[in-house]
């Protein structure tokens, strides 16, 4: 009785992840902005270095492809990612779209994340800062804990 009640919960679990909705990570921005505005969730500028940032493949291994990180994120925000590899070629308007953010977030060393909301104001978008966050040790509950702080402020 023991080995059958251990196997069904297994097997509810894995069908519980399986059931997942897969991460969405937009290098649009323009379309992450209007997918921002649609559902009321921030974005989620992740700036990092896909092919040479250490603490980037860290950050991603330890929370990132974690699933606790999938059902927080698919729940409260529009993930963006925004990269900038030395040996992956991207487009030239995608290079200049990053580099233009990387300026505007003051973003010095990687990994960082920006939550921001979008506003448009007479055709352009700007962006309302909430918070940043790095690298955090502890995995995604501790990664967890911070980015709740940023986007769901007390009151």
């Amino acid at each position: 009785m023991k080995k059958l009640l251990v196997v069904l919960l297994v097997a509810f679990a894995l069908n519980g992840f399986a059931q997942q909705k897969p991460l969405e990570w937009n290098t649009d921005v323009n379309k992450a902005v209007n997918l921002s505005i649609q559902t009321g969730k921030p974005l989620f500028f992740f700036f990092t270095g896909s092919d040479w940032c250490g603490w980037c493949k860290r950050l991603q291994r330890e929370v990132f492809f974690k699933p606790e990180f999938a059902v927080w994120a698919n729940k409260n925000v529009v993930l963006v990612e925004l990269d900038f590899p030395r040996r992956t070629k991207l487009s030239a308007e995608l290079q200049k779209q990053n580099r233009e953010l990387q300026q505007m977030f003051g973003v010095r060393g990687y990994p960082t994340i920006w939550f921001v909301t979008p506003e448009i104001q007479e055709s352009k978008v700007n962006f309302a800062k909430l918070g940043s966050q790095g690298y955090v040790a502890g995995g995604p509950p501790a990664w967890l804990a911070g980015a709740n702080k940023i986007i769901k402020p007390k009151k």
